[in-house]
């Protein structure tokens, strides 16, 4: 079989960081995506397989007309994307009251927007080929709105329907979408270079809330449950249907990691309750 071509954004650390060596590691070619390509980590840069490594230059937040030539850059240098991972991110943190429009701007801008930028601007040959995996990296954000971020979770909630939608209209195509959704893992999401933080809430209301709220953050940074070396394993198994998804259907929407499927276990165990009990009430409303 042969090696797949991989596009993966935000490479610099964290999540991206850990796929594109496992990527490497598996055989496959990996084309990595950084603000600051100068800022190559060493483990992608010493890799024994860094011949099957390309960087280029790319910031999800820059025009569509950008990232279409960096895509075709990309394209360019393999014939072909197989797979596009969406992974550049960060957390705001701020109440929904208190953060500012541009706050809530730069939030959709890097973690919704970039994505549909991408994925639009690599699905017209993936479309001519009739192959490719999109891959969405979504969040337990997705599933719960955590107090203080809201920005987060509501561009979470906004993958989750963009990709449901994306895998309607391209399946048929021969593309797949999955949606990689993450719980807590050891990676730098939560350092301070990662994360966007009020020095203070303006409001008595807010202020002890969002407080603990961000030293809890900091505490659990670096002390997370989640191994994501362990994760990018699975995250490649699951799009080349090898190892644990060996032989079997890969759904939409994955969680990963046990906070993250305890926490979707309980809000659908939680969902169909309020279904049974609400359902007269949720089904009186038709002309019949």
């Amino acid at each position: 079989m042969a090696p797949l071509v991989w596009l993966i954004t935000g490479c610099s650390s964290g999540l991206g960081l850990h796929l594109a060596t496992h990527v490497l590691a598996r055989g496959d070619i990996a084309i990595a995506t950084l603000r600051n390509p100068s800022k190559l980590p060493a483990s992608l840069k010493d890799h024994p397989n860094a011949a099957n490594l390309s960087v280029i230059h790319l910031d999800v937040t820059a025009p569509p007309s950008k990232i279409s030539a960096a895509v075709a850059q990309a394209t360019a240098l393999h014939g072909r994307l197989d797979v596009l991972v969406n992974n550049a991110g960060y957390i705001q943190i701020g109440t929904v009251e208190e953060l500012t429009h541009d706050d809530w701007v730069a939030q959709f801008e890097t973690n919704v927007f970039g994505v549909v930028k991408m994925t639009s601007a690599v699905l017209k040959g993936m479309r001519e080929r009739r192959s490719g995996t999109v891959v969405l990296v979504g969040s337990l954000s997705g599933w719960v709105g955590h107090d203080a971020c809201g920005a987060y979770a509501g561009c979470k909630f906004a993958l989750a329907g963009i990709a449901e939608a994306l895998q309607r209209e391209t399946s048929h195509l021969g593309i797949r979408t999955v949606l990689i959704e993450p719980g807590r893992f050891r990676t730098n999401l939560l350092s301070p270079g990662n994360m966007k933080a009020p020095v203070q809430s303006d409001s008595p209301a807010y202020s002890s809330m969002l407080d603990a709220k961000i030293e809890g953050l900091a505490e659990e940074d670096q002390a997370q449950p989640g191994d994501p070396v362990k994760f990018a394993r699975v995250m490649v198994d699951l799009v080349k249907g090898e190892g644990v998804a060996s032989n079997r259907s890969v759904p939409l929407r994955m969680p990963i990691g046990v906070d993250c499927y305890e926490d979707v276990k309980q809000r659908c165990e939680e969902t169909l309750a309020q279904l049974k009990e609400w359902e007269e009430v949720m089904v009186s409303t038709n002309y019949y």
